[in-house]
């Protein structure tokens, strides 16, 4: 049975692994002994190591077969010292990973003016986050020409489930920018981006990169809208570009600033995903219905 590491094996990188249980030896870095109880439930084998402390990143090398890589970067500057770490100590080993699948950001397309975006299109990052994104793909895209790593790219945008949509902001009354400031914005279910995964750990091309969205950008205050609207709660007020910067939180205006569209044909020629949830709609519905099956319904 082929061996499998999960580095950053939080939400999406446990749905992962549950769709691969029985396929392969499942491991997971964690630099935290509280997640051992929770990921041995999982049928996973954790491995301590901490992308920040390369002394503790010695035990995966060699380990495994395939690579999933979901950590984050870290939290400030422009270069991803983590991925770079986790390249040397994959290096190290006797033998390295076959394929290597990297889980990165549409930010890394920066501000589109609301145009279709394809993998084709250049990366013009525009925040500390989307360079340190960039960064990690560089080094990985180099790292697999140089040792004949296959090396998949994953690009995502808003990840939502019925535990990742933003219910308490829209609850709070936090405005949205007016139609005609507004910004389109795309998403995955978070199931879909595990299906996502899976695929492209099976069927991704060496040096190819993927957009990880559903069917149907839009704009993100219609976003909220539609899950005011779902969980039967007040639409967000509307406000102009102008007034969001002094009543949205910094770190949601930063969001407001980019626009563009997604395709996503390439996840289903290449890879033959067939979504879940093509649209939020559906998404949304669905965790509605969770919610009221469970009794916490609003």
């Amino acid at each position: 049975m082929k061996r499998l590491l999960i580095i950053g094996c939080g939400d999406v990188g446990l749905r992962t692994a549950l769709l691969l249980s029985g396929r392969h030896r499942i491991h997971a870095l964690t630099h935290s002994m509280d997640r051992v109880a929770e990921l041995r439930r999982y049928g996973i084998v954790p491995q301590y190591g901490d992308l920040d402390r390369t002394d503790t990143l010695d035990g995966i090398a060699g380990l495994a077969h395939d690579v999933i890589h979901l950590a984050p970067p870290p939290p400030r500057g422009r270069r991803d010292i983590r991925t770079a770490h986790l390249i040397a100590a994959l290096a190290r080993g006797g033998s390295l990973p076959q394929h290597f699948v990297y889980i990165s950001t549409s930010g890394v397309y920066g501000d589109c003016g609301g145009a279709l975006v394809d993998e084709t299109s250049p990366l013009r990052p525009q925040t500390d986050r989307a360079y340190r994104r960039a960064d990690a793909e560089r080094r990985l895209r180099e790292w697999g020409a140089r040792s004949g790593v296959r090396v998949s790219i994953l690009r995502v945008p808003g990840i939502y489930a019925a535990d990742r949509l933003p219910v308490a902001r829209i609850a709070r009354g936090t405005p949205a920018l007016q139609p005609q400031d507004d910004s389109y914005v795309n998403h995955v279910h978070a199931d879909d981006l595990a299906r996502m995964i899976v695929a492209a750990l099976h069927r991704g091309q060496a040096n190819r990169s993927y957009n990880a969205s559903d069917d149907a950008p839009q704009k993100m205050g219609d976003y909220f809208d539609l899950v005011a609207d779902c969980f039967r709660l007040p639409r967000p007020p509307r406000v102009t570009r102008a007034e969001a910067q002094s009543v949205i939180p910094e770190n949601l205006y930063s969001f407001m600033n980019e626009s563009r569209r997604l395709a996503n044909a390439r996840i289903k020629l290449e890879l033959r995903v067939r979504l879940r949830y093509p649209t939020v709609h559906e998404g949304i519905a669905a965790a509605w219905a969770a919610a009221q099956e469970s009794g916490h319904g609003t």
